[in-house]
């Protein structure tokens, strides 16, 4: 089968690129430097054409309201160029629990992007994930002041990158689901004590104070971020850390 992976080139695009092909099938990535402009539609159309399935693994590049507008631009732009060329099935990686936060600008954007797919002409499917493993560094920069990271208590069921990218490549080998696969990782963690088992792994002398107003995660209501009937990937977090 033949596979144009937009956002191809990135942290897991590369390597749903790698899996495709490494199953033998021939797997294309697609981004701004290979050409393609998937908000002016600039080589869209000549990516997905002869392409059996499409997988978008584009982001936007803010996590603010501006993104609502990114993923309808987007999604506009892509379903149209693969109708056009005829594609017959066109995955989308989520998040979990995303229909479970309107008050994140963010996670009301992937829900718009799923519901322009779900609403599209072309046969589809979902895969949402938990929060990825290698993004906790991150999310520990956000709230960090001197000695001191703030973290809310926030239920969080971690997933490493490389097992989101087998499910995703699996989804897209496989028959259009029209509908939503969950993945998540094998354990649940309150947020700041994820902060504290990495920065202990990492010997960071920093401490974590539980602040349930501190950072993106602050307005999580309970544990929608976490799935335990999900798809669960092998690989528990202190294996990832080390």
């Amino acid at each position: 089968m033949k596979f144009a992976v937009i956002g191809g080139t990135g942290l897991i695009g590369s390597q749903v690129v790698g899996n495709l092909n490494a199953a033998g099938h021939q797997a294309v990535p697609h981004s701004k430097s290979t050409g393609v402009d998937i908000l002016s539609g600039q080589g869209l159309d000549e990516a997905v054409a002869g392409a059996d399935v499409v997988v978008n693994l584009t982001n936007s590049p803010t996590f603010d309201e501006a993104s609502l507008a990114f993923f309808q631009t987007s999604m506009d732009n892509l379903l149209a160029a693969a109708q056009k060329g005829g594609v017959g099935h066109f995955v989308v990686l989520s998040i979990v629990g995303a229909d479970q936060v309107p008050e994140m600008d963010y996670y009301r954007a992937k829900v718009l992007q799923e519901e322009l797919l779900a609403a599209g002409p072309i046969p589809y499917s979902i895969v949402r994930a938990t929060q990825f493993m290698e993004f906790m560094d991150a999310v520990m920069t956000w709230t960090a002041d001197g000695d001191t990271v703030r973290l809310p208590a926030t239920p969080i069921q971690p997933i490493a990158a490389k097992d989101v990218a087998a499910a995703v490549a699996e989804v897209a080998a496989g028959a259009p689901l029209n509908g939503i696969r969950n993945i998540a990782g094998p354990e649940v963690f309150s947020l700041d004590e994820l902060g504290r088992i990495t920065l202990s792994h990492k010997g960071d002398k920093r401490t974590v104070v539980t602040d349930p107003a501190a950072g993106m995660f602050a307005v999580i209501k309970g544990d929608v971020l976490t799935d335990k009937n999900a798809h669960l990937a092998p690989t528990r977090y202190t294996d990832w850390l080390s």
